[in-house]
């Protein structure tokens, strides 16, 4: 009975184990002007990995079937966001692997696939074939948009909390 702390005393998490954006702001704070100009670059790099080859972006190189969605555009623009910032935790020097890097590739790939035109992706059309891809690939792709933009903020936010519990030297 006496093992317990007292209510009015706050029990702090284990180390890694918070992941309250309170944290993760934190952590931004005390990055510099050359991390913020990293994650930029990497921002604007996601959104030409992800937009030129899905035809978000027009280019010659590639074509849509089916029109760009509305909802592409914002889907892309968090994807961009959060993949620059995760990217953004591996420019910060001296900071160990921190966990989030598999929830941000697979939020990533996600991202490719939720944005991309449902008949122009090829493994769907092996998959579903082009009647499938209209009528089941394609209404599910705002919930894999919404599935990747989690897994990419959790990534993040683990990230972030990471170096915000363990900073690196002279931070």
């Amino acid at each position: 009975m006496g093992l317990s702390p007292a209510p009015s005393e706050p029990v702090p998490p284990a180390v890694g184990s918070s992941r309250s954006p309170r944290t993760a702001l934190g952590a931004l704070r005390l990055w510099r002007p050359r991390q913020w100009a990293a994650v930029t670059a990497f921002a604007m790099a996601t959104v030409l990995v992800v937009g030129v080859p899905t035809a978000i972006i027009p280019t010659p190189f590639f074509g849509r079937e089916i029109p760009v969605q509305w909802w592409n555009y914002p889907a892309l623009a968090l994807t961009a966001l959060l993949a620059g910032l995760i990217l953004g935790t591996y420019r910060r020097s001296g900071q160990a692997a921190a966990p989030g890097g598999r929830l941000g590739s697979a939020g990533g790939v996600l991202s490719f696939f939720a944005v991309g035109c449902p008949v122009c992706n090829k493994l769907v059309l092996l998959l579903l074939g082009t009647g499938g891809a209209l009528s089941y690939w394609a209404p599910l792709q705002p919930l894999v948009a919404l599935a990747s933009l989690a897994l990419l903020a959790e990534a993040a936010l683990r990230r972030l909390n990471a170096q915000a519990a363990c900073p690196a030297p002279g931070a």
